[in-house]
C-alpha cells in the first residue's frame, strides 16, 4: 500500500486490506485533524477487503460526529458492491462521479 496526499485528498495505491489498515487509518485521521472535508481516493486501489472498508466507515462516522466530512472517490464496481453487501454504504459518502471499469 502506498499513500500519497495532496491538500485534503488522501490517495491510496495498491492493495487495501487488513495489512495496511493501520497506516491508512493514521493518514486519514491526520488529514481529518487538519481539514474539514477529506477525500479518500480509491481509484488506484487494486484489492480491498471488508476490514479495510470498515476503517473508512468508522473514520467517516467519527468525522461526522466532529462536524467534519469524509468522501470516498474512485470506488470501482467491486468496492461499491462490497459496500452494499456489508451495508457500509449507509455510513460512507461516495463521490458519485463515474469510474472507468
Amino acid at each position: 500500500m502506498q499513500i500519497t496526499t495532496e491538500g485534503a485528498v488522501v490517495r491510496l495505491h495498491g492493495d487495501f486490506d487488513v495489512r495496511s489498515t493501520t497506516e491508512v487509518r493514521a493518514a486519514v485521521y491526520d488529514h481529518l485533524g487538519a481539514h474539514d472535508h477529506v477525500v479518500v481516493d480509491l481509484t488506484a486501489v487494486e484489492v480491498v477487503d471488508l476490514t479495510a472498508l470498515k476503517v473508512l466507515a468508522v473514520a467517516s462516522r467519527s468525522a461526522d460526529l466532529e462536524g467534519r466530512h469524509l468522501t470516498l472517490r474512485g470506488c470501482g464496481p467491486a468496492v461499491r458492491r462490497l459496500l452494499h453487501l456489508s451495508h457500509l454504504i449507509r455510513v460512507v459518502d461516495l463521490d458519485r462521479a463515474a469510474v472507468p471499469a
